[in-house]
């Protein structure tokens, strides 16, 4: 039987990139709330970041979006980064707010468009590079509403020989991180809809692409552990984008809707080796709640089911396996899923000089009405900027 010491190893080694957009504003389609001490520069963005790190030790690295987050001197914000205790992560790049890319970026028809496209993430690249970030992560609004309206199969050729460029372009220590999006903000057809379009153009690439797999980019019923597992069998799993939905693509706090799908997701990350390859992201919009303690919500609720996903006696759960003993598999899943293993974690915490309850001392430590008190003036960031 496998005890909480015994997991204790790999939670250590956890990690979960928090992205940048979620410490600034958001909303639906129809409004953007704002919210007192929104950061109105990407240093108070990741600032924000590193307090969620500081209460959880969870979240060593932040994602950026190019060019919401830009900066004159990449360099620079790197180093005030790492003062802060946390480092830069994953470059995301932006081919859906120019209006060049109305009809397409990577797809288009024309080929200004897509090399306009190609030269932005070029310029991801070259931000790549002054921060030290390995992965380069493309999601594409690429797509058409009508039938007729594009070549599907002109698309794709088009779609791969662009993405072939930006391959050539990476350094030999970084990675293209292609996600996908069955549907919007294109209503016929998504260029990347799915995560065997993801695999065909990335596998055509080289071992160093890879497939973003975002939790809420999935049609209803998606059995996405069994995406989770083939991508791992496969060797193309590079990255999560962690959130939860009840509808649709809802970019909320990872775990609130379902967590037992949480817990099997990490679960066939942890059979297939996952943990030791696979990038944990975070991609939410917090539209209503503040955004700190959002983000530490999501990451303790991760590593809450990893720490269940991880209890699973695999031994017990083979043996069952191979009798045939179908509510006996099951039920030793579903003993590892019920354990509480709530106060286990808050004494490992403890014991590392870290709060034992990390959303509630971030609420008593009076962090968010200082920043709230303090960051008055200027403009805050929401999408777009």
């Amino acid at each position: 039987m496998t005890t909480f010491g015994d997991i204790v190893p790999a939670l250590e080694r956890q990690a979960i990139e928090l992205p940048s957009w979620a410490f600034g504003n958001s909303g639906t389609r129809f409004k953007v709330f704002s919210t007192p001490g929104t950061p109105r520069t990407p240093e108070e963005k990741i600032a924000d970041a590193a307090t969620v790190h500081a209460f959880t030790a969870l979240a060593p690295t932040v994602a950026l979006h190019y060019p919401w987050d830009r900066v004159d001197d990449f360099g620079a914000l790197r180093r005030f980064a790492q003062d802060h205790g946390v480092d830069i992560g994953t470059i995301n790049s932006n081919t859906f707010q120019d209006d060049a890319y109305r009809f397409g970026s990577l797809a288009h028809v024309d080929a200004s468009v897509r090399q306009k496209a190609i030269d932005h993430h070029f310029e991801c690249i070259d931000v790549m590079d002054a921060t030290g970030s390995r992965d380069l992560k493309i999601w594409l609004a690429d797509g058409t509403n009508y039938p007729g309206q594009g070549d599907l199969r002109g698309r794709q050729d088009r779609l791969a020989e662009a993405l072939a460029t930006i391959y050539e372009r990476l350094g030999d220590d970084q990675r293209l991180v292609l996600e996908y999006k069955f549907f919007e903000p294109a209503l016929y057809h998504t260029d990347v809809p799915d995560w065997g379009t993801s695999y065909a153009q990335v596998s055509a690439l080289g071992e160093r692409a890879m497939v973003c797999l975002d939790t809420g980019h999935h049609a209803p019923g998606t059995n996405i552990e069994f995406i989770v597992m083939q991508l791992l069998r496969l060797g193309r799993l590079g990255s999560f984008d962690f959130n939860s939905r009840f509808y649709a693509d809802d970019d909320l706090i990872v775990g609130a809707a379902d967590p037992f799908q949480l817990f099997r997701i990490l679960f066939e990350v942890q059979r297939g080796g996952g943990f030791e390859t696979v990038a944990f992201m975070l991609d939410q919009c917090h539209n209503v709640e503040d955004k700190i303690p959002g983000q530490i919500r999501s990451v303790l609720n991760v590593q809450e089911m990893t720490a269940r996903a991880l209890l699973v006696d695999t031994d017990a759960l083979a043996a069952a396996e191979r009798a045939g003993d179908v509510l006996g598999a099951n039920g030793i899943l579903m003993d590892a899923f019920y354990t509480d293993v709530r106060p286990a974690l808050a004494d490992w915490r403890g014991s590392r000089g870290l709060p034992r309850e990390p959303f509630a001392a971030y609420l008593a430590s009076g962090t968010q009405e200082r920043i709230a008190a303090e960051r008055v003036g200027g403009t805050q960031l929401s999408w777009g900027a």
